[in-house]
């Protein structure tokens, strides 16, 4: 960490280039939401080749709208195309591609060196971003891939901030680092676990996070049959699952590095969870970038990260190689925990009133949280609520259902209100 520190203090004096903000999204709802809170480009899967299959993935309709709705504000769409093929996935993989690149999709994310070939023939626009499924490390490989005709690279998670400054130094090539978000267990996701365990290949999309399960402890004891439990009848299951990666303290290294795409993972994740993390880095780096001298990261940054993480989180493996503290192998640290109580769908300036749209339970005398694009934010209590008749409500019971409430600031379509967790 400390070499790190030096290079960064070192580049002070050049003029950096700002990195891309990437955030997931498993629905068109969240691509939207990732874009307006921020995202410069949205990574999301299709219904074939990708390893999210519990994600909802777009159809190629659903990937039109998401692109034109992201060219609005710049932004571009990726798609994952990074399973292991079988031979059973090659046929019909020419026109998949085809059409992604007829329905403006910015470039694929890339494991199999039989989809990349493909692609290039079949879909010569679209830009290839290798996987890190590919478990890329070093220079050499980089540059081998470069040859190949690859655009970017995502390397390994397990790549260190220092192997990110050799890279760079040695390959001109795009490099995109994992900076936020769920780590495996395993190296670069090449789990069999869920396959033996459930019959769902991790490489082909269906990992059952095996790892974050409650396992029982026994001794190996042949002679007396299955073993001696370790843990007794109260005592917490053992679990193996890795603490999450969470890297928004570092934003100064990180640029400096030269990374230039900084990836958050997620695409099953809330939307919730999508606007919230995408907004605190986009502040945090939109901060930096303007005053890399004067930068100072914000308490309020971490404190929204904390809003939408549900497991303990570290840095990975960017400064040392994590250890056993880095692991949940009990019960996990009880992290701060938000529901998503509403959407803002109106709001009148004149009378101070917002229609907000119900996403989970909420009533008067509950107090709320307000947050938007830019870092708008605001905490309140509930008073009246009223339906779209102007009748008195007890409480916003029903899933979607608008209600007019008075709020304390001004609010913007898309501002969403959320409550902690009773």
């Amino acid at each position: 960490m400390e070499q790190a520190a030096s290079i960064v203090r070192q580049q002070h004096t050049r003029k950096l280039a700002k990195p891309e903000l990437l955030a997931p999204a498993g629905s068109l709802e969240k691509l939207k939401f990732a874009v307006r809170y921020g995202a410069d480009a949205v990574y999301i899967g299709g219904q074939k080749y990708g390893l999210r299959s519990g994600a909802d993935n777009f159809s190629f309709e659903e990937m039109r709208q998401g692109v034109e709705f992201a060219s609005r504000y710049g932004a571009k769409i990726y798609v994952a195309a990074n399973i292991f093929a079988h031979n059973e996935d090659i046929p019909g993989l020419e026109e998949y591609l085809a059409n992604l690149q007829e329905a403006g999709v910015a470039a694929i994310i890339v494991a199999d060196p039989a989809i990349i070939e493909t692609c290039k023939k079949a879909a010569p626009r679209l830009e290839l971003h290798l996987s890190t499924q590919q478990s890329t490390m070093n220079w050499r490989t980089v540059k081998f891939w470069k040859d190949e005709g690859v655009n970017r690279v995502v390397l390994a998670r397990e790549a260190g901030l220092e192997e990110i400054l050799e890279i760079k130094r040695n390959v001109d090539i795009e490099i995109e680092a994992f900076i936020h978000g769920a780590m495996c267990s395993s190296w670069s996701g090449r789990c069999v676990l869920s396959n033996h365990f459930t019959d769902r290949d991790s490489n082909r999309g269906g990992c059952c996070q095996s790892c974050r399960w409650k396992y029982d402890l026994f001794a190996a004891a042949p002679e007396e049959g299955d073993g001696l439990a370790l843990a007794g009848p109260e005592e917490h299951q053992f679990t193996m699952g890795a603490k999450d990666l969470c890297m928004i303290g570092h934003i100064p290294e990180l640029v400096e590095s030269g990374v230039d795409s900084f990836k958050i993972e997620g695409r099953m994740k809330s939307i919730h969870y999508v606007a919230t993390v995408v907004n605190a880095y986009r502040q945090a780096l939109d901060a930096y970038m303007a005053s890399p001298a004067e930068y100072t990261l914000r308490q309020e940054w971490l404190n929204e990260i904390h809003k939408a993480a549900n497991r303990p989180l570290n840095t990975g493996f960017f400064f040392e190689e994590p250890g056993h503290e880095d692991h949940i192998y009990g019960p996990e640290e009880k992290m701060i925990d938000y529901d998503f109580a509403g959407l803002v769908v109106d709001y009148d300036p004149g009378t101070g009133y917002a229609v907000v749209e119900q996403r989970n339970h909420f009533k008067p005398g509950q107090e709320v949280e307000f947050f938007g694009p830019e870092g708008r934010f605001f905490t309140q209590r509930v008073e009246a609520l009223q339906d779209m008749d102007g009748v008195l409500l007890d409480a916003a019971r029903h899933p979607l259902q608008h209600v007019r409430m008075k709020v304390d600031k001004p609010v913007s379509p898309f501002d969403m209100m959320r409550k902690r967790k009773m």
